[in-house]
């Protein structure tokens, strides 16, 4: 959901949102995008990696504690947290998905990969309630259901970029399911196999975001507006993907300017 490919599930709207919410925003989307980059970029061994990791969580427990953190990065998200009284077990939920991506390349079934979303993905949608002053128990659950379903969307952008780097986001036990081998992703094979496995993908994040979509009329205003193009932004690359005959091996979905303007369409209130 960001403007650039490292950190996905910020708002791709963001021009929409109102000028006094950008700061925080901002300042989330700065740590995020930090932690993501020790995670996956450059060659650092990955002991190195969780230690960088660690770093920010000792960062994160001096903003809890009320003591003044040691970078300006976390001098800005600390601000943030206290001005908008932001819960801090969501940053911390950001960087176990992170020390999770270090470690773990494979998950075992779908409720695995759930818990990863749980972490990697919902603790978005949590802290931009809170800074909405939207942060109801429904409008949680709603925006669990659109963050994990974007998740989702860009794992199955992204399945020849994440292989590429040692990781594969399918349920191994939906692999065998439908008779898809490693050495398949590997090698880029869209077959008669692989396409039914990736409609099955693409047909259960459909249904969860539209699961989520009640929130994009809950929220009013340009909030509510950026609500409604997200969900339109993630549908449409399910869109993209079908119509590619889920080939992303050969033709990675992207929303290009036309796309935005079906996006503005088909996000009128519901």
């Amino acid at each position: 959901m960001s403007s650039v490919d490292h950190y996905e599930n910020f708002p791709v709207a963001s021009f929409l949102m109102p000028r006094r919410l950008r700061k925080p925003v901002a300042a989330i989307y700065h740590f995020a995008r930090a932690a993501d980059d020790i995670a996956d970029e450059g060659d650092l061994p990955n002991e190195k990696r969780l230690r960088q990791l660690d770093e920010f969580r000792a960062e994160l427990a001096r903003i809890t504690d009320n003591n003044t953190p040691h970078t300006p990065l976390f001098e800005n998200l600390a601000m943030e947290v206290h001005q908008h009284a932001l819960p801090m077990q969501p940053l911390y939920d950001l960087l176990d998905a992170f020390s999770q991506d270090v470690v773990k390349k494979r998950y075992t079934n779908f409720e695995e990969l759930i818990d990863y979303c749980r972490l990697s993905a919902n603790p978005v949608g949590n802290l931009l309630l809170h800074i909405y002053g939207e942060a109801t128990p429904v409008n949680l659950a709603y925006s669990d259901a659109i963050c994990t379903s974007l998740q989702l969307i860009n794992f199955w952008q992204d399945v020849a970029k994440d292989y590429s780097i040692g990781r594969i986001y399918l349920p191994l036990d939906e692999l065998t399911q439908y008779g898809v081998s490693e050495e398949q992703i590997a090698q880029g094979i869209a077959d008669d196999e692989w396409r039914a496995l990736m409609k099955f993908q693409v047909d259960r994040a459909r249904a969860m975001m539209s699961s989520g979509k009640p929130l994009g009329t809950i929220l009013t205003g340009r909030i509510g507006l950026e609500m409604r193009m997200i969900i339109a932004g993630g549908l449409r690359i399910l869109d993209k993907l079908e119509n590619a005959q889920y080939d992303m091996f050969r033709q990675r979905p992207v929303l290009k300017p036309f796309d935005w303007v079906v996006m503005l369409a088909n996000s009128a209130p519901y």
